[in-house]
C-alpha cells in the first residue's frame, strides 16, 4: 500500500514538472526528458534523446548528429552504455542539485549519473555545438566552468576539440572505449590511450595489452601514423600538450561546416571519418592499424617490419635472429641480437639507422632542452643506454629520447620515417668500414664479368622476344589463381563492386595476408574489353613509378579474365574535386602535389620509360589517390606506344573522353605526347578551380571552362 501510495505520489510530482522542449539546449531543475523527447544544441548540430541501436530494442540515452538524421544517426557518446533499458515508460533524465544529471527509474532510483566534487544551487545540464554535454552552474559567467562534462568520459568517438590523455593534478585520464560490438555500447575489449609512461605516445590496447602504437609525438605528427592523421589540412588543425599538467592530443576544424570525427572500432582500429554531402554518406579518410606491420611488436626486440619484404620481419642491421630455427618458422616473437654482444669494458659506437618509426617509449627517458650531440654524449657515458634520438623534429633536431631497455615495435617507414642512433659494439663500425672495401675491390675485379653476363641476358631477352600467339604467354606478369579472387571479392559479391566502365565491373578484394586489391574483371560480352585488357597488359605490366598505379597480376583461367591492382583507397580525384565537401580536404599544397605527381608520372610515359606512352584518355577519374594522397594514373586501356624518335600517330579509331581531348586528336586523330599535355592542361583547370570543363556554366557566355579561361 505504501508502495503504492509513493509510485502515485512520485508520477502526481513529475506531471507538475513541465516536459522539455525540443527546441531548447538546456535541461534545469524543473525539467525533464523522458523517451521520445530531445535536446538540441544551440546551432543544431547535435540532438540528445534516447535511441535504440539497429537490430536491438534496448533503450540508451545519447548523443548524435542532429544535421545528417535524416540520412542516417551517427552515435557520438552514450550514457548508459553498459545499463540498457527495456521500459522506458516511467524514466527520466533531470538535472538536481547540487549539480548532478541522473537518469531515474520509476522508483526514483539511479540507473546513470553524473559525479561531481562541487556544487551549485542552481544547476542545469546544456548541450553543446561541440557535442560537448556538460553540467554548469546556470549563472556562472565562465563559460568553461564545469562540473561536469561528457568530453571527459567519451565512448567510442573523439569529435573536434576533445582533449584526450591525462590531468596529472586530478589523475583524470580522457579515452577511447570501443563499442562491444555495431549493435551494442557496452565497452568492448579495444581502448585508445595517449599513454604518459615514460615519453607519451599513441596506443591501442586490447584488454591490457598493447594492440598497436602510433608512436612518441615528434614536434610534428605521431612518428608511427599514416600521413592523413599526422598532417595539418585546410580542414583540420592538430594539437598536442605535455607539461607538468598534463598531456593531450586533440584536433580542431577549421570550417566548422565539415562534419568529422575519429572512431574507435569495436575490431581495434581507429578511424577518421567525414560526412560528404553529395553521396549522404561518411568517407573513411583514414583507417589504421594500416597494415599487418602495425602489429604491435610483430618483431620482436630489434626485429623491423617491412611490408613491402617477404617475410615481413627482418633484424636491423648488425642484429641476427636470437633463436634462429623459431625465426625461420615464422615466429618472430623473440626478435633479435646484436651479432657482436656489448660489453661495457670495452668500446662503444652508435651506428644511425634512417627511416624508422621510433620503438616503444613506454619506459624511456626524455630531455626536452638538448642538442642531438648532447644526446649522443650523455648516452655514451651511460652504458644501460640502448639508444637515442632527437625528440622534436619540428624545427631541426631538439630534445633527447633515451632508451635503457630493448628497442621493440620498430618498422621501416617510407619516406616519413626518423633517425635513431643504436649502440653498438666499435668493432662492428670497424668491420663495416672493411666489409665496404673489400666490396668495391669485389665489384671492381667481377666489372668485366658482369657486364659479359648483362650482354648474354640482352641477347636472350632479342631471341625470346618473338610473337606469341597465346594470350597468357604474352603476359609477363604473376598469375592468381580464380579460386583465390573469388575468396577475396566475397564471389565477387555487389557489396564488393567499386566501379564499371567499358572493360568490365571493378571489385575491392583482401587477400589472405591482408592485402587489399582492386580486380577489374573482364565482361565475356565487351569486344572493347578485350582490347583494353592486352592493352593494359602490354603497357602497365612493362611500367614502374610511383605516379603510375601499381598493376600485381593477373588471372586468366577459361572465360575469366582479369587484372589485379593495388586498392586506391581514397578512390579518383573527380570524387574529391568535384564533391562540395570532399573538396574542402584538399588545399592547395594538397593540389599542387597531386598536379606535381600527375606531370611526374606523364613525363614517365612520354621520356622516362623504355616504351615512349601516349595515354589517350588522361582525365580525373583516370587519377587515383593512395591513402597518403599521392596520384596514380591508371587505365592505360586506350594508350598507344610510338617509336623512340617519334612524338605520335594517326588513327581512324578515335577514342577518349571529350573534354579533354585536343582539337586535332578529335578532330583528325592525330595523337602525340602533346594530346596528352593539352588533356593535362584541362585536368589542371579542374583542380585548381574544382569545376569540370564540359559542365561549366556561365551566366555571360556558353563556354566550356577551357573557353572561359582563355577569355580571361
Amino acid at each position: 500500500m505504501e508502495a503504492s501510495f509513493f509510485l502515485l505520489f512520485l508520477l502526481s510530482f513529475y506531471s507538475f514538472i513541465p516536459k522539455i522542449s525540443s527546441t531548447t539546449n538546456v535541461i534545469t531543475t524543473n525539467q525533464f526528458i523522458t523517451d521520445g523527447e530531445t535536446v538540441v544544441s544551440s546551432g543544431g548540430n547535435f540532438e540528445m534523446g534516447f535511441f535504440s541501436p539497429n537490430g536491438t530494442t534496448n533503450r540508451y540515452i545519447g548523443i548524435w548528429y542532429k544535421k545528417i538524421l535524416a540520412h542516417v544517426q551517427t552515435i557520438v557518446w552514450v550514457a548508459n552504455r553498459d545499463k540498457p533499458l527495456t521500459n522506458t515508460s516511467s524514466v527520466v533524465l533531470k538535472v538536481t542539485r547540487p549539480g548532478i544529471l541522473a537518469l531515474l527509474d520509476d522508483k526514483n532510483e539511479s540507473i546513470w549519473s553524473t559525479n561531481t566534487s562541487r556544487s551549485v544551487q542552481n544547476p542545469v545540464a546544456m548541450l553543446l555545438d561541440s557535442g560537448n554535454l556538460v553540467v554548469k552552474g546556470a549563472n556562472d559567467g565562465n563559460a568553461e566552468n564545469f562540473l561536469w562534462q561528457s568530453f571527459d568520459f567519451p565512448t567510442d568517438t573523439h569529435l573536434p576539440d576533445m582533449k584526450l590523455g591525462k590531468n596529472f593534478k586530478t589523475g583524470l585520464e580522457v579515452y577511447l572505449s570501443a563499442w562491444k560490438n555495431d549493435n551494442d555500447p557496452t565497452p568492448g575489449e579495444y581502448t585508445l590511450h595517449i599513454d604518459p609512461t615514460g615519453y607519451p605516445q599513441g596506443i591501442i590496447r586490447r584488454g591490457k595489452r598493447e594492440s598497436a602504437r602510433a608512436g612518441p609525438w615528434n614536434g610534428l605528427r605521431w612518428s608511427g601514423a599514416p600521413a592523413p592523421l599526422q598532417t595539418q589540412s585546410s580542414i583540420y588543425t592538430f594539437q598536442f600538450v605535455f607539461n607538468a599538467e598534463e598531456v593531450y592530443y586533440s584536433f580542431s576544424l577549421i570550417n566548422s561546416s565539415v562534419l568529422s570525427r575519429l572512431v574507435l572500432t569495436n575490431n581495434g582500429f581507429i578511424q577518421r571519418l567525414t560526412w560528404v554531402d553529395r553521396t549522404k554518406s561518411w568517407h573513411l579518410y583514414l583507417n589504421i592499424p594500416l597494415d599487418t606491420c602495425d602489429t604491435y611488436s610483430l618483431c620482436g626486440a630489434y626485429g623491423s617490419c617491412v611490408i613491402d619484404s617477404s617475410p615481413v620481419c627482418g633484424c636491423l642491421d648488425k642484429f641476427e635472429p636470437k633463436y634462429p630455427q623459431q625465426w625461420e618458422k615464422g615466429d618472430w616473437s623473440e626478435g633479435c641480437v646484436r651479432k657482436t654482444p656489448l660489453d661495457c669494458n670495452k668500446e662503444h659506437a652508435f651506428l644511425k639507422y634512417s627511416g624508422i618509426k621510433l620503438p616503444d617509449t613506454s619506459h624511456s627517458q626524455y630531455d626536452k632542452t638538448m642538442t642531438l650531440e648532447g644526446c649522443r654524449q650523455v648516452c655514451s657515458k651511460n652504458c644501460s643506454c640502448s639508444a637515442y634520438s632527437s625528440l622534436d623534429i619540428s624545427n631541426g633536431d631538439k630534445g633527447c629520447l633515451f632508451w635503457s631497455r630493448e628497442l621493440i615495435d620498430i618498422r621501416k617507414l617510407s619516406g616519413r620515417g626518423q633517425d635513431i642512433y643504436i649502440r653498438m659494439d666499435s668493432s662492428e663500425l670497424v668491420s663495416e668500414v672493411g666489409s665496404n672495401r673489400k666490396k668495391a675491390e669485389i665489384l671492381g675485379v667481377s666489372f668485366s664479368l658482369m657486364a659479359m653476363i648483362l650482354l648474354g641476358l640482352i641477347l636472350l631477352y632479342i631471341w625470346k622476344k618473338k610473337k606469341k600467339q597465346q594470350l597468357g604467354e604474352d603476359f609477363e606478369l604473376p598469375q592468381f589463381q580464380l579460386s583465390i579472387i573469388t575468396r577475396a571479392t566475397n564471389n565477387f559479391s555487389v557489396n564488393n563492386k567499386i566501379g564499371e566502365g567499358g572493360y568490365g565491373p571493378v571489385y575491392k578484394g583482401v587477400l589472405e595476408e591482408g592485402q587489399e586489391i582492386a580486380v577489374k574483371r573482364l565482361s565475356r560480352t565487351s569486344m572493347q574489353g578485350l582490347d583494353e585488357f592486352k592493352n593494359e597488359v602490354i603497357y602497365i605490366a612493362k611500367l614502374q613509378h610511383r605516379n603510375l598505379v601499381r598493376l600485381l597480376g593477373c588471372c586468366i583461367q577459361g572465360e575469366e579474365k582479369m587484372l589485379i591492382y593495388e586498392y586506391m583507397p581514397n578512390k579518383s580525384l573527380d570524387s574529391y574535386i568535384f564533391d562540395q565537401t570532399s573538396k574542402k580536404l584538399l588545399d592547395w599544397s594538397n593540389r599542387f602535389h597531386i598536379i606535381n605527381g600527375i606531370a611526374r608520372g606523364l613525363l614517365y610515359l612520354h621520356q622516362d620509360s623504355r616504351l615512349r606512352i601516349i595515354h589517350r584518355d588522361l582525365k580525373a577519374s583516370n587519377v587515383l589517390l593512395d591513402l597518403e594522397m599521392n596520384p596514380k594514373i591508371s587505365d592505360f586501356g586506350m594508350a598507344r606506344s610510338v617509336a623512340g624518335n617519334e612524338m605520335g600517330a594517326k588513327t581512324c579509331h578515335v577514342v577518349g573522353t571529350h573534354g579533354y581531348m585536343s582539337p586535332e586528336y578529335a578532330v583528325d586523330g592525330i595523337f602525340s605526347v602533346k594530346s596528352d599535355v593539352f588533356s593535362f592542361g584541362v585536368l589542371v583547370l579542374e583542380i585548381v578551380s574544382c569545376k569540370r570543363n564540359r559542365g561549366f556554366v556561365h551566366e555571360d557566355h556558353n563556354l566550356n571552362l577551357l573557353g572561359h579561361v582563355s577569355t580571361v
